[in-house]
């Protein structure tokens, strides 16, 4: 039986409640919150007036209430905004104090049954007795369980989640750093190639500008992954491409992990979308650090 992994997220929660969460949110975020029902997830980013990102988020259901998943720089700045224009309309908002659990493994199969977790082929969020879980990949469960809640004890817990980063990172999933907070469009870190833009849904925050950068074809810049060998994780983030015989800034990391096992470092940059893979970048203050370019798990297509 293969070994499965309990990471403790360093990814918070902003909690929603009251009569009007729905068509509050609706109107804040890129997602049709329409679509959301007990028994999926949904991708949403949150935008400013000019249609750059404060957040990327996991949104789903749960006793009532929504809740977004999100880095603690994107819910520290979400949670502020969203609170803004609260007051004029019935819903609570909050940053949650609920634990996040990432459990992985390349067979969860009896560790889901262990805590009486069952999806069926079309559910990716399903309510259980510790909580909420959420299938982000066959062998990755994302669970945000109550205070009672406790682990198995066939379950290998960790202290710390590079792990599940590393997992995340290579399902080049979006996930904003600080630096990155207010920076990027939608499009920019590929939010349309996971599903988290409805472009029918009515009016949003920034939504003028999601939309002309599909229809006008305006967006020239993606979000790739690369990895290489390192010492541990870059504190300065800038990375820079080689033109002829001089390099040049490419853009920063948006999220990184490290690999102590292997000394491999990964990471999520947004560089021009005319680059491919096995392209070659480096870190601007260890140029010793290179990282290529590694393929996309998805398209980067329109929906």
């Amino acid at each position: 039986m293969s070994t499965v992994y309990a990471c403790p997220l360093s990814h918070t929660l902003i909690s929603l409640s009251g009569k009007d969460k729905l068509s509050y949110l609706h109107g804040q975020v890129t997602q049709d919150i329409n679509k959301l029902s007990n028994d999926n997830f949904l991708w949403a980013g949150h935008c400013n007036a000019k249609g750059k990102l404060w957040g990327v988020f996991k949104l789903f259901t749960y006793q009532d209430n929504y809740y977004l998943v999100g880095s603690k720089p994107e819910v520290a700045q979400s949670l502020g905004e969203l609170k803004k224009y609260a007051v004029f309309s019935q819903v609570e908002i909050e940053q949650s104090d609920k634990s996040l659990i990432g459990l992985i493994g390349e067979d969860l199969t009896s560790t889901l049954t262990l805590l009486n977790i069952h999806f069926n082929d079309t559910q990716t969020a399903v309510d259980f007795a510790g909580g909420k879980a959420l299938k982000l990949a066959d062998n990755r469960v994302l669970l945000m369980v109550n205070n009672d809640f406790s682990l198995p004890d066939d379950i290998t817990a960790l202290d710390n989640d590079s792990m599940w980063q590393e997992a995340v990172i290579a399902a080049a999933e979006p996930s904003l750093n600080k630096d990155a907070i207010g920076e990027y469009v939608p499009q920019m870190v590929n939010l349309q190639a996971i599903g988290g833009i409805s472009f029918r849904k009515g009016c949003y925050t920034g939504q003028e500008t999601v939309a002309r950068m599909k229809y006008l074809g305006k967006n020239k810049r993606a979000m790739y992954i690369v990895a290489g060998k390192a010492d541990g994780l870059l504190d300065e983030l800038e990375l820079e491409t080689q033109m002829g015989e001089n390099w040049r800034r490419a853009g920063k990391l948006i999220s990184q992990s490290y690999n102590q096992q292997t000394h491999t470092l990964m990471g999520l940059v947004v560089l021009p979308n005319d680059n491919e893979t096995g392209h070659v970048l480096r870190a601007k203050h260890l140029p010793q650090v290179e990282l290529s370019i590694q393929a996309l798990p998805y398209s980067l297509e329109d929906e």
